[in-house]
């Protein structure tokens, strides 16, 4: 991997647990706009790096409670529909 991608990997990982202990959901934009002041090619691969962690938790939190459901018997959840009507 490049320094660019090490740094902002990084910066993402930081942030997002910051957002967890601070409550703050919108703190990655802040941190995002700081970098687009002095690079704009820093804050695009951040911002690439927060979206592929936030999307990550998202995936993994469904894949639990459809595995948890499965195990206690419950009603898996819905898979929500995309914008191509879920195919």
């Amino acid at each position: 991997m490049g320094i660019l991608q090490d740094l902002t990997e990084k910066l993402a990982k930081d942030v997002v647990e910051a957002m967890d202990e601070t409550g703050d959901d919108r703190l990655h934009e802040k941190v995002g706009k700081i970098l687009l002041d002095s690079s704009p090619t820093t804050q695009e691969a951040y911002m690439t790096a927060i979206r592929v962690i936030l999307a990550e938790r998202k995936g993994r939190k469904f894949l639990e409670q459809t595995l948890k459901a499965k195990r206690e018997g419950g009603t898996a959840p819905a898979a929500p529909l995309g914008g191509d009507g879920g195919h």
